[in-house]
């Protein structure tokens, strides 16, 4: 009589949802980072093809989705999600993602489900999870977003937010970015809840863009002279990735490094550029490629060992010295000609890259972030000869984080600001008001770059 239990206990569950639950329990155990635990996963288990490609579907739109889906379980379950079993929450998630925003059918996305809990959790919790999901399967995401987002005619933020999976408070910093327009506002958070295409680094010198779009199957970048977008795929598994001849690097920086390289100088280049924040190297890494061209030589910055480690691996055999040091007194001699401070921030330009980033950061995180950069900001400008410039980034469109910062320095210390719009390539429409650059999602395809170039007096 036990006999259909226990075929059903041994059901064998598909890799790429087991892969995609261990991922959504290690970010929820110890807050991995699912764009750094999910690829080694894939290789280690070695999951290639269709069910690679599921995995990361499942595993960084659960990520990206957890607020949305959050409320809708708690609703159905009639309990808040921390009553709910860590293991059991994970799988509820991403069978909740999988049935509201994906075309797996709601039949395979509850059973494959199920299965999961019973692996992981026993028999307990299977009639719970079950009847969970089976209620949320009787919505589409249009009815279960209608039914519990704020109003839209009453609190349109609010509602735009719960839609597109954004935490209130980031919703309301990207609404002030661009100036309260309620179209852009929608177009930036459904871009930042799309996957995006991988951007591929062609190191100038080694090979080209054309060269590595032609080797890899992927299509030239608009912008950035460098840049091979690629639509899927293990990038690691790349052989001018593996030779060193390209790395994986956002199209925004790139643009960011080549900007810094080609600002114009009052006087001479003497040869002497500084990455002043470079880990973990992608930056340090196409600086350095520029910098052989030019017969200069970077100095990169970095406090964390691991993370100097890091950009040494990836500047091997370019003109790069890497320093171990904290960017607020590097005890480097000043006078050099070009300076980039790509400073730590909240990172909420990079939230479509980093799918989980968005549910860690909190409003309180900006007060202390905006005091390093502008303390690295001012370090930078220290070690600038006059005449130089420094390029000060962030990966982030939050206005206290960028032109705040940057006006704050231009006001009290003996800078200029140039107007960096004019040192990107032509072209690029949407950058802003200017004299700074600010690049989105929904109009450049890239990270929300901030950066802007500064001129030592």
């Amino acid at each position: 009589m036990n006999q259909p239990t226990d075929q059903r206990e041994h059901t064998p569950i598909d890799p790429a949802r087991v892969a995609a639950v261990d991922v959504l329990a290690a970010v929820r155990e110890r807050d991995a980072y699912a764009n750094l635990v999910l690829p080694k996963m894939l290789r280690d288990r070695k999951i290639t093809g269709r069910d690679a490609a599921l995995a990361t579907e499942l595993t960084y739109g659960t990520s990206r989705a957890v607020g949305m889906l959050d409320v809708i379980i708690a609703e159905v379950a009639k309990r808040p999600v921390t009553d709910i079993d860590g293991a059991v929450l994970d799988v509820l998630r991403l069978g909740t993602y999988q049935l509201l925003r994906t075309r797996i059918g709601a039949h395979a996305a509850v059973s494959t489900s199920v299965d999961l809990v019973r692996s992981r959790s026993g028999h307990g919790p299977v009639g719970f999870a079950n009847a969970v999901l089976r209620k949320i399967s009787q919505r589409d995401e249009d009815l279960w977003v209608q039914s519990l987002a704020p109003s839209i005619t009453d609190d349109l933020i609010g509602h735009l937010a719960f839609q597109y999976a954004h935490p209130r408070w980031i919703a309301e910093v990207f609404n002030e970015a661009l100036g309260g327009s309620a179209g852009a506002l929608q177009a930036a958070l459904a871009a930042d809840d799309e996957r995006p295409l991988t951007h591929l680094v062609a190191r100038p010198g080694m090979i080209t863009a054309e060269e590595l779009a032609l080797i890899t199957g992927g299509e030239v970048g608009r912008y950035s002279p460098y840049c091979v977008y690629l639509d899927g795929g293990d990038p690691g598994d790349l052989e001018p990735i593996r030779e060193g001849l390209a790395g994986v690097q956002d199209e925004g920086s790139q643009l960011v490094a080549r900007t810094l390289a080609q600002a114009p100088l009052e006087g001479p280049d003497t040869g002497r550029w500084l990455d002043l924040c470079a880990g973990p190297g992608g930056k340090a890494a196409l600086l350095g490629a520029l910098a052989e061209i030019e017969g200069a030589r970077v100095d990169a910055v970095e406090k964390a060992p691991h993370r100097a480690e890091l950009i040494s691996k990836s500047t091997r055999d370019l003109p790069v010295d890497v320093h171990v040091a904290d960017g607020r007194d590097t005890g480097l001699d000043p006078g050099f000609d070009r300076v980039l401070v790509d400073a730590p921030c909240t990172g909420l330009g990079a939230l479509r890259r980093r799918p989980e980033a968005r549910w860690r950061r909190n409003p309180e995180d900006v007060a202390e972030l905006v005091v390093l950069q502008h303390q690295l900001l001012s370090s930078a400008i220290e070690l600038l000869r006059p005449g130089g410039v420094v390029v000060y980034s962030t990966c982030s469109p939050h206005p206290e984080e960028t032109a705040g910062v940057v006006d704050r320095i231009v006001a009290e210390l003996p800078v200029t600001a140039l107007d960096t719009r004019a040192l990107v390539p032509a072209g690029i429409e949407g950058l802003g008001s200017g004299p700074y650059v600010q690049l989105w999602p929904h109009l450049h395809g890239t990270d929300a770059m901030f950066f802007a170039a500064l001129r030592k007096n």
